[in-house]
Parts: structure tokens; sequence; C-alpha cells
């Protein structure tokens, strides 16, 4: 099929509210560079960070709220910028230097911009697709080769793109705390697409987890692998879990922070690891140290992923020992409405964008 000249595509084109985010079907197409394929983009999951960036939520080292982008004053975002990170798609094209045989591939993208050579695994100077780059809220989307993996997995391709972010950055947390068979693992945030993949990893694992989320989600947590729920505004938090967890808690993978933070902390087991990457309820917290330093406890920050933890991540899909968690799909053209509903949080697992023209071909459900 001819590559077309034009495309439609959300594009951010600065800081503010959503009416940042304009649709546009006169986007030019992009060209792959040396070493790059061009994807025809089928599906392109939902993040926080979409919002964040959109917001210029991130604050400063100073400032917690100051207008500021992700990676805080070494920023690689331009405006406009087509942001989407969750790229599902088939290869299209590809650039000088990659073979022609990997036209026709179908494939999921891992949006990491590593900025170091293989075989160097810090994170330290980590970008990502549809932010230091343009992402796949769009037909098309140009990503390096490297990036782009095949996936033969009987899984739709709107389910495919429910992986990406969500799975990457809930394996790097639990690699970050070292997650061990049969340790106990309290999850917050846990209905949202990074912590409902907390919960599947800890079970590939073989560790156990408690959800923290609010009422009328308790069964479709306990559907994907959660060992109880724990209602998140109950009176007393501590006492809580407590009461719930048969056992000592281990680790905390917190996605929420706000009030909750120091009741996490407390919840930990002496010598127990608390890991974070969001926080969806403040990012400003009120620590006391005393609780930390006397309890011997381990706090970890965790954003993205490895290449090595991306390529596990492609094996659990192959393989099936995880499974897509899709709540729902919106065209490309309804894409206000797919962040109106995203941000409102009425949802389980993650939201996913299609591009109009495959509306009927990534499988379902689709929003109303």
């Amino acid at each position: 099929m001819p590559i077309p000249q034009t495309m439609s595509a959300v594009r951010l084109m600065g800081h503010g509210g959503p009416e940042q985010l304009v649709f546009s079907d006169d986007v030019p197409v992009p060209l792959p560079a040396d070493g790059e394929v061009l994807i025809d983009v089928h599906a392109c999951g939902m993040n926080n960070t979409d919002v964040w960036v959109r917001e210029g939520a991130y604050g400063s080292d100073t400032d917690p709220n100051e207008v500021s982008t992700w990676r805080r004053g070494r920023s690689t975002l331009e405006f406009p910028r087509i942001q989407g990170a969750d790229i599902v798609g088939r290869i299209a094209g590809v650039g000088p230097g990659v073979d022609q045989d990997r036209i026709g591939e179908r494939v999921m993208v891992d949006f990491s911009l590593y900025n170091r050579p293989e075989g160097d695994e810090s994170l330290a100077d980590i970008d990502y697709i549809g932010h230091g780059r343009d992402g796949g809220y769009a037909e098309y989307v140009a990503v390096p080769a490297e990036n782009a993996y095949e996936i033969t997995a009987d899984v739709s391709d709107a389910g495919l793109a429910t992986f990406c972010c969500a799975y990457l950055t809930a394996e790097q947390m639990l690699d970050r705390v070292r997650l061990a068979e049969g340790e106990r693992i309290l999850v917050t945030g846990s209905s949202g697409g990074v912590g409902s993949a907390v919960i599947q990893l800890a079970r590939v694992r073989g560790a156990i987890p408690y959800a923290v989320t609010s009422a009328g989600k308790e069964d479709a947590l306990r559907a994907i692998g959660a060992e109880d729920v724990i209602l998140r505004d109950t009176d007393d938090l501590v006492a809580e879990a407590a009461r719930v967890v048969d056992g000592p808690v281990d680790v905390v993978a917190d996605l929420v922070a706000g009030p909750l933070f120091n009741d996490l902390l407390r919840i930990l087991r002496p010598e127990g690891r608390y890991t974070t990457a969001g926080a969806i309820a403040g990012p400003v917290v009120e620590l006391d140290l005393r609780t930390m330093y006397l309890k011997h406890l381990e706090l970890h920050g965790s954003s993205q992923g490895t290449r090595t933890a991306f390529r596990r991540l492609v094996g659990y899909i192959e393989d099936g020992t995880i499974r897509p968690l899709l709540d729902r799909t919106f065209r490309l053209s309804d894409f206000h409405e797919a962040q109106r509903t995203f941000t409102d949080k009425t949802y389980i697992g993650k939201l996913v964008v299609v591009p109009d023209r495959h509306w009927d071909d990534v499988g379902v459900p689709h929003a109303p």
C-alpha cells in the first residue's frame, strides 16, 4: 500500500489545558532516517505522562509548582510534539541500513530512548518517544529500528498497546526493589495501567500482591492476581492493611503518594522496601525521617526501564504469561474525549487510541 504524504495526528502545541491538543489531518508523514523504520500505527496506549507533560506539571528542584516538563531543566521537548509512547502497528517502510524484509512486520515499540550503547543499563540519561521525538498519536511514526520488536502472539493490536509503558515501568519498579518469590507487596493505584501491571508481574515472580483501590474495582483486581483488596478511603489504612495482609509487607509499590505516603512507610516491615513511579494524589509529601531510619527502610525512585526488562516483557507476551487489561478504545479524532476519560480514572487497566482508519481492525471494546 502506498505511503501518503500527509496524515492525521494529534499535536501538543504548548503547555496548558486540553485545548493545546490539536487534531489535524494534514501533518507530514515522517521519513525514516538511517537505522529507522516507519510504522503504520494501529493502536497507541495512553499514560499519565502525556497529561503531566501537557500541563508542565513536573516542577523543578526548587519549586514544585514551576511549569516544567519531564526531565526537569534538560528537556528535549519541542512544540508542536506528537505524544504517544505505547505504539503498535506494522512496518510500512525502512530507512537506509535497515533490511527491507522487515516491511510488513507487526511490531510493538520499546518507547525508551536510552542514549547509551547496548549493554549499558544505566537510565541516567533516558528519554522517550513521544517526548524527545514524535510518538504514536498519529497514523504513522518513525522510530529506531532496534526499538521495534516483532510480535507474533495472539493478542489484538489494542491489547498489545496496553503493555509498553505500563508494564516496562512496573517491571523496573520490581527490579529496583528485588521483589522475590513468596514476598508480600502492597500496590497503590492498582486499577491503573502501571498498578495492574505490578499485580500481574508480581505473580510472575511468585510474590503475593495486595491491591489498594477504590470501591467497585475489587473483583477485577482479584481476577488479575490480587490476593486481596484494601479500600483506599478506609479510616485507618495501617490497621486495615494489618487485618487484610496475611503477614508482614515486604514491599510497597506506590503510584499514588499524596496523603497516603507516610502510612505506606508505616505499613512496611522493618528493612522493607518502597518503590514509586508516580504520584497521582500529589508529588509533594510529608516524610518523618525517623520512620525511615528506625525501620531501616529502602526508598527507590523508578521511571521507565532497561532494554533487558523490555525484552523480558516481550517473552512474557509471547508465551502468554501476562495478559492485557484493556478497558476501551477511542478514535484518534476523539482524543479530547479519550484524555478526559483518562483523567477521570473511572476505568480499570488501560485506555487505547486508534487511528480512525484502523477503528474496525484492532479489536474490542470500543468507547460508545
